[in-house]
């Protein structure tokens, strides 16, 4: 079995009396030889099998541009893409954005060696981007170098893209969203079903917009008052969802079951395997798309004077509020469903504006009586 794999893929011999490393292979019935280099090139036999690469992957008959200073990004990212490019539609379409808007254009053409950590931070400080997203698009070359050296076209050696810096990567340049009550009740008088229904389960439950859209009547428990949350839509592709700590049954309190019977009864797709918020435009086969639910959004955020408002904001809110009404960030964690309670605590939410004046007035009357 070794013999017929080494007849497949070649082997790696080592020529004593010319001190040079050598690629044997059969191509057509006939035994090619083919040198590598010498052995003060490739002082190993692993990195001299590195080298061969090359000529292995042309013996199987593979047209695309492998090792050393000719393996391009461009040439690299293709194979990313086949290979370990993440299966989830979010993730996926978020790494595209970065390697076609930003990486491939700059770096396509040029060989892997030149990806290194100085002009890799030059050109991120020259772009025009949010310290986040630079940070995101410093990943992404990151996991393409670590792929590199799992696919072994370059050794084993540390990740240059480690040493690159994003000044303020950690640091929001714009505060997420929330809604004060007043707000978010003038915002849903301008909602029509199903977005009205749609804006109260992103409020009440926290839930992505992905997971409200990618609700089906089957995932409701009536009788125990129970939301499963299975499943998420991105780009009308059924997904999964973000975290394993997403996937879990959620308690629905009564008042917001009557509204969503409301819904159920007014609804033309009722039935259990029907989407919960299905598109009449397609006929109940997908649900409403995030676009036309964003749209919707707006229109009815300026018609309420709240300004712009994105769908991932009653996320936000629904963490303020929470907040508010003193419930302990353990089981905020929970009902937000965070794999980490930092993201809980430092990423979502504020505390309302008319809680934090009543907090601050307490304060001030302990500070003036002890005085």
């Amino acid at each position: 079995m070794k013999r017929a794999a080494r007849f497949k893929t070649g082997s790696v011999v080592f020529d004593k009396r010319r001190k040079t490393w050598n690629f044997l292979s059969w191509e057509d019935g006939k035994r090619r030889t083919r040198r590598i280099g010498t052995v003060s090139q490739y002082p190993t036999k692993t990195k001299a099998r590195t080298a061969a690469k090359v000529f292995q992957e042309e013996s199987l008959g593979s047209q695309s541009t492998i090792v050393g200073d000719s393996l391009t990004v461009k040439t690299l990212a293709e194979q990313y893409r086949v290979e370990k490019m993440p299966k989830r539609n979010d993730t996926r379409r978020a790494y595209e954005v970065w390697l076609k808007n930003h990486i491939l254009p700059r770096w396509g053409n040029c060989p892997l060696i030149q990806l290194q950590a100085r002009p890799v931070e030059l050109w991120l400080e020259s772009l025009a981007l949010a310290p986040k997203s630079k940070a995101h698009v410093r990943g992404v070359l990151s996991i393409l170098w670590d792929f590199a050296m799992w696919r072994e076209h370059v050794t084993m050696q540390r990740n240059p893209i480690e040493l690159v810096k994003v000044r303020g990567a950690t640091k929001r340049t714009r505060q997420p969203r929330s809604l004060t009550v007043e707000e978010f009740q003038r915002f849903i008088q301008h909602l029509d079903e199903p977005f009205r229904t749609v804006a109260l389960l992103c409020c009440c439950l926290g839930l992505r917009i992905s997971e409200c859209l990618g609700l089906k009547w089957a995932d409701v428990d009536w009788l125990n008052g129970r939301l499963r949350v299975e499943r998420g839509i991105v780009c009308q592709h059924v997904d999964d969802v973000k975290t394993a700590q997403s996937r879990r049954d959620l308690v629905i309190d009564g008042e917001l079951l009557v509204a969503l019977k409301a819904w159920k009864l007014t609804s033309q797709f009722a039935e259990s395997d029907d989407w919960m918020f299905a598109s009449p435009a397609q006929l109940g086969r997908l649900p409403w798309s995030y676009d036309q639910i964003w749209r919707v959004y707006q229109k009815a955020a300026n018609k309420a004077g709240v300004g712009k408002l994105g769908t991932h904001s009653l996320r936000h809110t629904y963490r303020s509020w929470l907040d508010s009404v003193g419930t302990p960030v353990g089981v905020q964690q929970k009902l937000m469903r965070h794999s980490d309670i930092r993201t809980t605590m430092n990423v979502y939410g504020d505390a309302a504006t008319a809680e934090m004046a009543q907090a601050h007035g307490k304060i001030v009357r302990l500070a003036l009586l002890q005085s």
